[in-house]
């Protein structure tokens, strides 16, 4: 899917309360577990360990950390959503209500099913607060559902 394209962060406003979109598949390989585990020293044999994870897993596999499913919002946010002016910068704000229903295995795809909740103008920037579902492949849970606050400085 292109990515929605509107002029500043302003125009967001029109998609308040509407779903922006859904983008693409995204394959997470067991090699980003694997550098995912070694940037943040979380080496537990779940995400490690295919051996082990596929016999004594629940889910037979090794699978995605979850702030590793988390994480990927934002690569996939751009994917999705394209400003074409009026922002200096762009900042990861913070995030509400997160929380990760099912596990995200070891070579499996996801895609982000994104709406906009809320916009807010202040001083010297627009904050957006996005809902975000990751949803994953052959899955009827989402791997993480989220909202997503970016602020769009100006």
């Amino acid at each position: 899917m292109p990515p929605m394209i509107v002029k500043n962060p302003r125009a967001l406003k029109e998609w308040v309360g509407k779903e922006i979109g859904v983008t693409e598949w995204f394959r997470v390989s067991q090699e980003r577990i694997e550098q995912f585990a070694e940037a943040t020293e979380d080496r537990q044999w779940i995400h490690v360990d295919r051996t082990k994870a596929s016999k004594e897993s629940p889910y037979g596999a090794t699978i995605a950390h979850g702030f590793l499913t988390l994480s990927m919002i934002s690569h996939l946010l751009k994917e999705l959503i394209q400003i074409q002016s009026g922002v200096r910068l762009a900042v990861n704000y913070g995030l509400n209500r997160v929380r990760f229903p099912s596990a995200v295995r070891a070579d499996s795809r996801i895609c982000a099913r994104v709406a906009l909740l809320t916009l807010k103008e202040l001083s010297d920037s627009v904050e957006a607060t996005y809902t975000v579902a990751v949803e994953c492949e052959q899955s009827e849970k989402p791997g993480c559902v989220a909202e997503w606050i970016v602020r769009y400085y100006t």
